[in-house]
C-alpha cells in the first residue's frame, strides 16, 4: 500500500493553505472589507467628531459676538467725539475773529476810522466763518410771515399787505436749513 502524497491531497489542511486562492475566495475578502458595518464611523467617532464641530462653532460664535462688542464699542466711541468736536471746525473760525477783535482792541490812539474798517473785516470774517459752516442768516423785511422761520413780537397797522413783516427785531439763523434762532418780527395787520 502506498503512502498517501500529502503535498498533492486536497484534504489535508497543508494542502488547502498551499492552494492559489480561488476568484471566489478574492471576491468574499473584498466583500467583507467594505461591508457597511466597516465603512460606518462607529458611535464614539461620530461622537468625537460632533464634539469638535460643537467646539469649532463655538469657537466661532465667541469671535463673532467679540467683534460685535468691538464694532459697537467703536461706534460710541466716534458718535462720542462727534458730538464733542462738532463744533471744531466753526470754533477755528471764531479764534480769528476773536483775534481780530482783540488787535484792534490793543491798538495805541485808534481813530474812529481805523477802528470802524477794522470792525468792518472782522465782521466779513465772522460772516465768512458762518457761511463755511452753514450758517445762514434770516432777515424777512417785506416778507409774508411764516411762524417756522419768524417769530412774532406784535402786529402793527401798515400800508403793507396783511401778514407781511414789517419790521425784524432781530434776526434769525438756519444752520443746515435747520432754524437755529427765528427771527423776532413785527408783522401788518390789516386796517380797520
Amino acid at each position: 500500500m502506498q503512502a498517501p502524497n500529502t503535498a498533492n491531497d486536497e484534504t489535508t489542511p497543508n494542502a488547502i493553505s498551499a492552494q492559489p486562492a480561488s476568484a471566489e475566495t478574492v471576491e468574499t475578502t473584498e466583500a467583507s472589507a467594505e461591508s457597511p458595518i466597516e465603512s460606518t464611523p462607529s458611535l464614539e467617532e461620530m461622537i468625537r467628531q460632533a464634539e469638535l464641530k460643537a467646539a469649532e462653532h463655538h469657537d466661532a460664535w465667541l469671535r463673532a459676538k467679540a467683534e460685535t462688542e468691538n464694532v459697537r464699542r467703536r461706534a460710541v466711541e466716534d458718535i462720542a467725539k462727534a458730538s464733542k468736536f462738532a463744533v471744531e471746525k466753526f470754533a477755528r473760525e471764531l479764534v480769528a475773529v476773536k483775534d481780530s477783535l482783540e488787535a484792534g482792541l490793543a491798538a495805541e490812539n485808534p481813530s474812529i476810522e481805523s477802528l470802524k474798517s477794522g470792525t468792518e473785516l472782522t465782521l466779513k470774517q465772522l460772516v465768512a466763518a458762518f457761511e463755511k459752516s452753514a450758517l445762514k442768516e434770516i432777515n424777512p423785511i417785506g416778507e409774508k410771515f411764516d411762524p417756522n422761520f419768524h417769530q412774532a413780537i406784535s402786529m402793527i397797522e401798515a400800508d403793507q399787505e396783511p401778514n407781511t413783516v414789517v419790521t425784524v427785531l432781530q434776526k434769525g439763523y438756519l444752520l443746515a436749513e435747520r432754524v437755529l434762532r427765528p427771527a423776532l418780527v413785527v408783522v401788518a395787520k390789516p386796517k380797520a
